[in-house]
């Protein structure tokens, strides 16, 4: 089968060179499986798995590093003005706090007992 590529167009040429593209990709994973078919089976009739001759054991799916997220802190601060507003004291200070301590109200006054 010869086909004739100065007479094709752009599109055509580039329709054909994606579809050989596709074969070729196709054709390559069909021999790899059947390669490693092959493999597995001489694997076998020493009493090995593939796996334990080229060393690459496939890979457990991703677990966590057993690290558990942590609590969130306890409120050591209230706003004496709306008691709902609270502060760890961790991080950067609300603006409540800090207009508190400007009229001259002392951290200790404001802390959850």
């Amino acid at each position: 089968m010869k086909i004739d590529l100065k007479s094709m167009s752009r599109k055509e040429l580039e329709k054909l060179r994606t579809d050989v593209e596709k074969a070729l990709t196709s054709l390559k994973n069909k021999d790899r499986r059947a390669a490693q078919k092959a493999a597995e089976k001489a694997a076998s009739q020493f009493g090995f798995t593939l796996d334990e001759l080229t060393g690459t054991a496939k890979a457990a799916p991703a677990k966590k590093d057993g690290r558990k997220t942590p609590k969130p802190s306890k409120p050591r601060y209230a706003n004496p003005t709306d008691p709902k507003q609270t502060w760890t004291g961790k991080g950067r200070q609300p603006n409540w706090f800090k207009e508190e301590t400007e009229k001259g109200t002392t951290p200790e006054a404001m802390e959850i007992k």
